[in-house]
């Protein structure tokens, strides 16, 4: 696994922008735009790198072998922005203005919720895969925002239901002593309430403990773990924030195998850096890794072999980042394709674009068809569940690769969803939002904020 410094990465930045060039140009009515607010450089950029090489990879799939969807080629243009909220409003109001949008994807936390308000003015969908605002999964009050796969309350489900059933069931979770290790920021915050809430149904104590961005400093942090003697510590990290947690537990004495890692904590740029020490680390996930799936080789296929692979390490096919990437891709161009057979195979509004997301329902069968099978599970997106099913899995790390460890397992929707409505209600109430009904869902315009798309 090679690592780049921020030279080499802003330059494989540079060389992507360009490689993209051709599909990047002035956008015309056959084509879908993607506007990118990736970060490859700073202290996230394996995330950056992976995951935004992996959606790239895709489109580059599509376009390639299929010539577009239903002739409708994909078109984008990356901006980067460190992860850094200013510079991705800068590159929201930069690109915002660009025809035939179709999403925004720019898997930050922060970025998001910056743009929660800009992207329902301009009626164009905003995908937070496994991240974003837990309540924008009710899609009643959040019509343009997608958590798909999982949000951060049903993260934090299903790892307590995880740590149950390695405990014996849910009774063996009273008095258990859960540490949460949380990254200092508007992503690590969001699931403070949740794991209270969780605590007093299931009568486990919890400490949550801050490291502040970007986390490479823990060893006051990892001391108070080993004075409170925790049965587990969840890492809710980021980043170079995990290593150094990991390499930190060990030199405090802390069982790695009793370190649970959520779902932006379990890659191999999480444990690689933390050699031996890593050996045992248990993460969440709701993708597999590794290149043996068919939609994986038919990217090396076609994509890689044919000179237009976005990652510069060609070992990094398959890592978990980069099929988030790629899962992430699919689920943009499946929702895209499902609105074309609705509104036409013809390029779409945001608002069209939008009515696919809310009709996103890729069963086994389906993901199997996509190649993908193993890859993922499934997800049933409908117009007031902006998520899906929230089906996760978990997997450890052996040294050398990861090992899924567990069946899928499914949420506590019975307690989240009344917390998730009561919360998107509050936040109706505060901005004067009219709750939308299945009706309202189905309507749709072929307007979209400053620029207008084809039209019927």
């Amino acid at each position: 696994m090679k690592h780049y410094g921020a030279k080499a990465l802003l330059k494989g930045a540079v060389l992507s922008a360009v490689a993209a060039g051709s599909f990047a140009t002035a956008a015309i009515a056959d084509e879908q735009f993607f506007p990118l607010q990736s970060y490859r450089v700073g202290p996230y950029a394996a995330g950056g790198t992976g995951f935004f090489g992996g959606t790239i990879d895709y489109f580059n799939l599509i376009n390639t072998r299929d010539g577009g969807v239903n002739g409708v080629k994909l078109t984008w243009e990356e901006g980067e922005t460190q992860y850094e909220v200013e510079r991705g409003v800068e590159v929201y109001e930069r690109l915002k203005g660009r025809p035939n949008i179709a999403a925004w994807n720019p898997l930050s936390v922060g970025i998001a919720y910056a743009m929660i308000d800009r992207i329902t003015q301009d009626r164009v969908p905003l995908i937070t895969v496994n991240h974003g605002r837990t309540d924008s999964t009710d899609g009643r009050v959040f019509p343009y925002v997608f958590p798909l796969l999982l949000n951060p309350y049903s993260e934090t489900s299903g790892i307590i239901n995880y740590i149950a059933s390695k405990e014996g069931g849910e009774e063996k979770l009273k008095g258990k002593k859960i540490v949460v290790l949380y990254h200092g920021s508007p992503y690590g915050k969001e699931t403070i309430p949740i794991y209270e809430l969780l605590k007093e149904k299931f009568g486990y104590e919890v400490q949550q403990i801050e490291v502040p961005h970007p986390g490479n400093e823990q060893q006051a942090q990892w001391l108070a773990i080993r004075r409170y003697k925790p049965d587990y510590v969840v890492l809710r990290g980021w980043g170079v924030m995990n290593p150094v947690a990991i390499k930190t537990a060990q030199k405090t004495g802390f069982p790695v195998d009793r370190i649970i890692g959520n779902v932006w904590s379990n890659s191999e740029e999480d444990v690689i850096p933390a050699g031996d020490a890593a050996i045992g680390y248990t993460a969440i996930t709701t993708q597999a890794s590794g290149a043996d799936y068919p939609v994986l080789q038919e990217i090396v296929k076609t994509v890689y072999d044919g000179g237009k692979g976005n990652l510069e390490d060609k070992k990094r096919i398959g890592s978990v980042y980069h099929n988030l990437g790629i899962v992430n891709g699919i689920l943009n161009v499946e929702a895209v394709r499902i609105a074309q057979k609705r509104f036409g195979n013809r390029t779409l509004t945001g608002d069209e674009v939008r009515w696919g997301f809310e009709h996103l329902q890729l069963d086994p069968k389906r993901v199997e068809e996509l190649g993908a099978k193993g890859l993922f599970h499934s997800i049933n997106v409908t117009w007031d569940n902006h998520e899906g099913d929230g089906l996760v899995t978990f997997q450890q790390w052996d040294g050398k690769k990861w090992n899924v460890v567990s069946d899928w397992i499914a949420p506590d929707w019975k307690l989240l969803r009344p917390i998730i409505e009561k919360s998107a209600e509050a936040y109706a109430k505060e901005k004067g939002i009219k709750i939308r009904t299945s009706e309202d869902a189905d309507k749709v315009t072929e307007l979209q904020g400053a620029a207008s798309s084809a039209k019927n």
